[in-house]
Parts: structure tokens; sequence; C-alpha cells
């Protein structure tokens, strides 16, 4: 059809005259009917084939609605691009600067992992069928470091599955995650379409990793997820990535608390927690003693060091790239396995809480507190302070940054004037009491 219209367009340019031009503008309208026919049956497909995969079906919704586009970027030139990259380096270097000039006294035993044998300490090697299986439901998502387009490796991975096998195998086996896969391109997006373009601070990066890099992460993935199941590891009150839970069982789990509350005359408070860069400040120091506090040794606790250490970013606008940044620290964003060690890296965080009698609801780095009390018990503020304190000195030990600012508290009663006397605080901010509140926004 393009070429077709190639032609009528060629023959009216020639010809100028009335009836050609008909026949070019007529055919135009099939052409744009055409293409509008053929995206609406690949967008219905798409939504078709993720109707049972929510993560999916959210992520082609989001696409159609709010694409990913750096039209609103103003300037791509390369130093516009070394700009962002140092922004948001020294974003997470400023953070956590402050992290080794405030100590808190209990540092030490919030840090401290717990001890346990050694459960698992090698990988099982992978066969041709599982390499199959992962490059089949592999997402296409190609990054401009991989040599070919990643959904080329999907349609062709019955001539590579051999190949990706050898590699595969000989990360779990050496236990070392490959150096060249450790590079990350962020692309910088603004945050609302409404903020100053030329602002820095009004873009957040989105991070994009080599496909190779992440079938080897699945493959890693799927058996980490099988030790967690089987040794019960994770906080219950835990929903962020794990098999059976999502946003909507949280909230289900969540409104469900705080009606039960409300049919037995209690008040309550609901703390949402806000973090900044909660992922990229992640203390790899921290993060190794809790896989080794859990049961993981030898090349699996090998492999996952190599995993997170000596990675590197830059930032990609158009066809312009920055010099690559070192990281320190963080669990790098868009990868399968950042989301888990995260969950991993939070564990004693509910423990800490549930210890005042105050109940949470986690998904990953959405933290909520829920503090429910008889409307005249006048301690219940204070004891809820108390365990917000505790949260703060935990967060600080363990290099994650609270915005007392952003945090934010609703106040759930059947009464709407029914007061509770004291304001609930966080790191000397008095949080307001909210009637209406967003939560896993």
């Amino acid at each position: 059809m393009k070429r077709k219209k190639r032609e009528l367009e060629c023959v009216w340019r020639s010809k100028q005259n009335e009836s050609d031009q008909t026949r070019l503008c007529s055919y135009l309208r099939t052409y744009a009917a055409a293409i509008d026919a053929a995206k609406n049956a690949f967008f219905a497909a798409n939504i078709a084939s993720a109707k049972n995969r929510p993560a999916e079906l959210f992520r082609v919704v989001r696409g159609l609605l709010n694409p990913i586009s750096q039209d609103g970027i103003p300037d791509i030139s390369a130093a516009r691009c070394e700009a962002f990259a140092r922004f948001f380096a020294d974003k997470v270097a400023l953070i956590r600067s402050g992290f080794d000039t405030i100590l808190t006294a209990v540092s030490g035993d919030v840090t401290r992992a717990s001890s346990c044998p050694i459960l698992m300490d090698s990988f099982q090697l992978v066969e041709l069928e599982d390499v199959d299986k992962v490059l089949g439901e592999a997402r296409a998502t190609t990054c401009i470091l991989d040599p070919c387009p990643s959904w080329l490796v999907r349609e062709a991975r019955g001539g590579l599955a051999e190949w990706v096998k050898a590699v595969v195998n000989a990360s779990l086996r050496d236990g070392i995650f490959p150096a060249s896969l450790k590079l990350a391109v962020i692309k910088p997006l603004l945050k609302k379409p409404s903020l100053d373009p030329t602002q820095l601070e009004n873009y957040r990066p989105i991070s994009n990793l080599p496909f190779l890099g992440k079938v080897v992460e699945r493959v890693v993935a799927a058996q980490l997820q099988a030790f967690l199941v089987d040794t019960d590891f994770l906080d219950p009150a835990q929903s962020g990535f794990r098999p059976g839970h999502g946003t909507k069982t949280a909230l289900v789990a969540l409104v469900d608390d705080l009606r039960c509350e409300l049919d037995r005359g209690s008040v309550s408070l609901l703390v949402l927690l806000d973090l900044s860069a909660a992922f990229d400040t992640v203390d790899h120091g921290i993060l190794l003693g809790r896989l080794a506090g859990m049961g993981l040794g030898g090349t699996v606790l090998q492999w996952l060091r190599s995993f997170l250490e000596g990675r590197s970013q830059m930032v990609s606008l158009g066809d312009t790239c920055s010099a690559p940044q070192p990281l320190t620290c963080g669990v790098p964003q868009g990868s399968i396995l950042s989301p888990m060690l995260f969950n991993i890296y939070m564990k004693p965080l509910g423990e800490i809480i549930r210890s005042f009698r105050v109940r949470c609801h986690l998904y990953a780095d959405d933290v909520q507190l829920c503090h429910s009390f008889p409307p005249v018990t006048k301690e219940a503020v204070q004891v809820l302070n108390r365990c917000l304190a505790a949260v703060s000195d935990w967060m600080w030990a363990n290099k994650l940054k609270l915005n007392p600012d952003k945090t934010e508290v609703l106040l759930v009663s059947r009464k709407a004037e029914q007061g509770i006397g004291l304001q609930p605080v966080l790191d000397g901010v008095a949080l307001p009491l909210k009637t209406q509140v967003c939560s896993l926004g």
C-alpha cells in the first residue's frame, strides 16, 4: 500500500491534474484507515494475550496512555547528556553522604545479619528447554548496547539456545556475572508534562539493561524465588514482587484491615512513608550480609556479589551518550533481580514495626504503618511516635532516606470530627492528618 501511495503521488506531482489529486486523496484516506486498523488489531492482540498477566497488561495500557518520549527534552547535546549523568550520580552521592554524618547509636544492631547455616551454595545448571522457555517468556526490550534486537533473539532462539545455555551455565558455575552486562543505559523522563523541561530535577532516570543479562537474571531469580518460598523467608506483610501477590492483594488486605478496626469501633492512623531513591542507596555490604544470613553461600553468594559490584551507568539522549558513571551502591533499576533483593534488604523492618504492636503493609519500598486504638486512648500516638523513631533509626543505619515532608497520615474514624489529641511526628516534623491519601499510586 505504501508503494502504491508513492506511485499515485508521483503521478499527481508530474501531471498536476484534478483527477489524479482526487485519486491520491482517496487512497490516502484508505491508507490511513488501514494503518489505524492494523494498529487496533496489534494492540488488541497484545491486550488479549496479557489478560491473565496483570503486570504485562498494565505495561501495554500504560504505553498506550503515556508513551515514553524524549520529544520534551529541549536539548540533546553531548553537554546536556553529561549534565544529566552528573545530576543523577550526584543525587545519590548527596543522599549517601548524609548517612556518613549522622550515625545512630543502634546502627550496629539494626544492620547486623542473623547467622544461619549455608542452605544453598550452588546454582542448578540449565538445560536447552529451560533456556528456550526463558527466551520465549522474556520481554523484547532492546537496549542500545545489544548487538541485535531482542525480538530477533527470541525468534531465532532455536539456533541460539545452545550458545545462550553455555553463557548462562558458565556464569552460574563460576559465580561471576559478566562485566560486559553491568552497564545500564539511562533515559531521562519528565516526571509530569506540566514541569519545566529545562530543569534537570524534573526528570527521573529510566534504566535499560542488556537483554542477555536479563536472561541470566531470570534463571537466577527463578532459583532464588524457589529458595525464598521453601524457607518462608520474606516478611508475611510483603506483597511486592512475589508469587500470588500484587497491588490488588495489597490494597484488599489494607482496606480489609481498616474496615475490621472500624467495626470494632477503633480509630486508625495509616502512615504512608516516603523514601528517596530507595533502590539506588542500598548498601552492598549490608545486603550481602543479609543474603549470607538467610543461608546463601558458595558460588551463589559469590555470584550475587559479582552482580551487585562493579556496575556503571550512562545517559542516552537521541544518538548521544555520556561517559559511564561508576555505581558504588544500590540495586540496578530495571533488572529482574533487584525487587527480590530489595525485599530481602527490607526484611528486618517489619519485625521492628510489629514490636510496637503496630501493623504494617509493605510493597517493595512502599511502607505503610497502621496503628489502631480506642478513641479515648491518649497514649496511642505516643506509641506510634516511638515506632516511627525506631523506623527512622533503622532507615538511617541501613542507608535509606525518609522524606518526612512527603510522608502522609490518614485518619480513619467513624466520626470525622473525632480527634486524637497529638499529631504523629517523624524526624521532628509534625505529620498533618488527612482524610484522603493515594496508596500505591
